[in-house]
């Protein structure tokens, strides 16, 4: 824990930058010095001119990153853009010899498409937001991407999952930095949780993807989502198609990338969610979801989301806050 004397924290500006991605974490480590931390936050963009951000607002910045001093910590924020197009060079080139003289690098949500674009995640370990996590690792093969993870620590570079999964980084940066008691206090007085839990799976959306190509495997997909609570055990599935078993196994496989029993528990876990988002009581959306019990039910919801079905529900199914 190093707590003595200022710490410098830049954060890299740039136009397209995701506000929350910049101003998330900023906020964090600006309450940290309420309580004691010394945190000197500068916002510094590729050629020190003020960039805009993703919802128009103009960012008034603080200089040029590459004509800057080392930082201790470096926060690299996110934009909508660049999983949907390569990142442009001059922001890989602006990061790459900052990052290299910084005591640690930190990227928030999308932010670890540049990082990885400036080759600084090669070889480690690394998430970003869930849906584009699969993205990220076809640009950086070498990288092992964690999708459920809301934050990453490799050595010296850090990364977080979607949005506010950076300010859940940066508690833990300052936790880091000062220990436990401090960083509550941070977490306190901005009214979130020190770690929240269970993993960014929680927040994804249900299993979507193109329809299977050969009739025969639509056929069992269709089936299982239309009548969940059917035997779809492997031999019921292949008696359906009157098909071996083993053939059926190499459809899902060669088509979906998984098995028969995983797609039927996939179709299940997401009708129960979509049950528990619709008020349905978890034994209610255990039985209509086609599960063979809650406890069943409770064992996939932990494996998926390291929460219990009744955490889930009180976190998503409404916004309403109970009545008094």
């Amino acid at each position: 824990m190093a707590n003595a004397g200022p710490h410098r924290v830049v954060v890299f500006a740039y136009d397209g930058v995701t506000l929350l991605d910049l101003a998330g974490p900023a906020e964090v480590f600006k309450e940290a010095n309420r309580f004691g931390a010394d945190y000197r936050i500068a916002l510094l963009s590729p050629t020190g001119a003020d960039v805009t951000s993703n919802l128009g607002v103009r960012v008034a910045v603080d200089g040029d990153l590459s004509s800057d001093a080392a930082s201790d910590t470096l926060l690299v924020p996110g934009s909508d853009l660049y999983p949907r197009t390569p990142v442009p060079g001059y922001l890989a080139d602006a990061v790459r010899i900052p990052a290299a003289v910084a005591g640690r690098v930190a990227s928030i949500c999308t932010g670890a498409f540049i990082l990885a674009a400036a080759g600084l995640l090669d070889g480690k370990r690394a998430t970003t937001h869930w849906q584009v996590t699969h993205e990220l690792a076809a640009r950086c093969p070498t990288c092992r991407v964690e999708p459920d993870a809301i934050y990453v620590r490799d050595g010296s570079t850090y990364s977080s999952a979607g949005v506010t999964a950076g300010i859940d980084l940066a508690l833990a940066l300052v936790e880091e930095d000062h220990g436990a008691d401090l960083a509550r206090h941070v977490a306190r007085a901005l009214v979130v949780y020190m770690q929240r839990a269970g993993g960014q799976s929680q927040f994804s959306a249900p299993l979507q993807g193109p329809p299977p190509r050969s009739p025969a495997l639509r056929t069992i997909t269709d089936l299982v989502t239309a009548q969940p609570r059917r035997d779809h055990s492997l031999g019921e599935l292949a008696k359906h198609l009157s098909v071996s078993t083993r053939h059926l196994t190499r459809l899902f496989q060669d088509e979906l990338s998984t098995t028969p029993a995983r797609y039927v528990e996939n179709i299940r876990f997401d009708m129960a969610r979509a049950l528990l988002d619709q008020g349905y009581t978890a034994t209610q959306a255990a039985t209509l979801a086609g599960f063979p019990s809650y406890e069943s039910m409770r064992r996939v919801f932990a494996r998926k989301l390291k929460i219990s079905p009744a955490a889930y529900q009180r976190r998503f199914s409404t916004t309403r806050l109970a009545s008094v």
